[in-house]
């Protein structure tokens, strides 16, 4: 990761450098804070750190104008200072500063801070990074509307309730829901990758269509793999890479890709399972019209210790009038489908029992 050094002292931008450059980034100097606008200006720095005093733009000034932009990412500054005192800190925070480091400076608390730095960029580049795949995800997923918002208020709500129960306390912990919360929608970001003729078929599948169909789990994790493997920041993608490769396993071993079993399966594909089937039973999809909650529940009921993991059914059932007030919450939102013509057996809960996957994929071969 670059770093910016606006220093007019050339020992201490030396130092500087040389401790940087140790601990693996890649270092630009300018000579003052005019230069170094000049430089954030390119696009190429989001770490900081600025001298307070220095000619031709102060560091105070210089934070003030990076806050004055609007730039495509957050641009993480450090003011270097031997200004001490609480009216010297409240003046670098409110020109714009993120973070103080005092001259001399030591090494170790340099690296801390750009941790620190990197960390709260990261978190940024997380947000912006899901959202994206989210989108992508959506743009071929033939699903009705606000099916990645409800599904992941869904997982959250079964987490948390997880997390109130002696088993899951310490797992379930205030990070892991909020992440599980962020990743969820990723679930099935696969999909980019099945044909049209396949994703956006109305009728059921044939055994060769939904061989194809299942491997929208596969192509989501490597994906997801593959962005985490390039991007050290990016690590938490592996629970989006674990949900989207095992949302469709069964508790007793009969779903897919892996014919994965019981805790086999990550937690967060446990979870998303149910939310997940929850939320394509009360949908219209273009293979089927919307089942009332009353069969949902029915449903994730008789799949406790088959389909799914008996504790997160017995969390549903606790949960289920909090996820019809979500379902009801967002049921305004336009379908992607709203006028095609479907035809769909008027017993929904036997059609969709006699067959081993079908509250998935309801239009899946028998």
């Amino acid at each position: 990761m670059r770093v910016l050094i606006a220093e007019d002292d050339e020992v201490t931008a030396e130092l500087l450098t040389a401790a940087l450059q140790e601990f693996g980034y890649q270092v630009t100097v300018a000579g003052d804070g005019r230069e170094a606008f000049q430089a954030i200006r390119t696009g190429k720095y989001r770490l900081v750190i600025s001298d307070w005093e220095m000619p031709e733009m102060t560091g105070l000034e210089l934070c003030r104008r990076i806050r004055q932009r609007r730039w495509s990412g957050y641009i993480y500054v450090i003011l270097l200072t031997s200004h001490t005192g609480v009216d010297n800190i409240v003046a670098g925070l409110d020109a714009g500063a993120d973070d103080f480091l005092s001259k001399p400076f030591e090494p170790h608390e340099l690296r801390v801070r750009l941790s620190t730095g990197r960390r709260i960029l990261g978190l940024e580049s997380r947000d912006l990074t899901i959202f994206a795949l989210a989108k992508l995800a959506e743009s071929r997923d033939p699903e009705s509307g606000a099916h990645l918002e409800r599904i992941r208020e869904y997982s959250r709500l079964l987490a948390e309730e997880l997390a109130r129960t002696d088993r899951y306390r310490d797992e379930l912990d205030g990070s892991y829901i909020e992440l599980l919360y962020l990743t969820t929608p990723l679930h099935d970001i696969g999909k980019v990758g099945i044909p049209d003729q396949v994703l956006l078929k109305p009728g059921r599948y044939t055994a060769d269509e939904f061989a194809i169909m299942q491997q929208h789990t596969l192509i989501g994790a490597r994906t997801l793999e593959a962005v985490a493997a390039v991007n050290s920041e990016a690590q938490y993608l592996r629970m989006a890479r674990d949900i989207a490769l095992t949302h469709h396993e069964w508790f007793d071993g009969r779903g897919y890709p892996s014919k994965l079993s019981g805790e086999q399966i990550p937690l967060c594909g446990r979870i998303t399972a149910v939310a997940d089937v929850y939320d394509a039973l009360t949908s219209k999809r273009i293979y089927k019209p919307a089942f009332t909650h009353d069969t949902a529940v029915q449903l994730i009921r008789e799949g406790r210790g088959t389909q799914f993991d008996p504790a997160l059914v017995d969390a549903f059932l606790e949960l289920e009038d909090d996820f019809q007030l979500i379902r009801k919450r967002f049921e305004n939102v336009p379908s992607h489908f709203d006028g095609v013509r479907l035809q769909w057996p008027a017993t929904a809960a036997a059609t969709l029992t006699d067959s081993s996957h079908a509250a998935i994929l309801p239009h899946e071969p028998r």
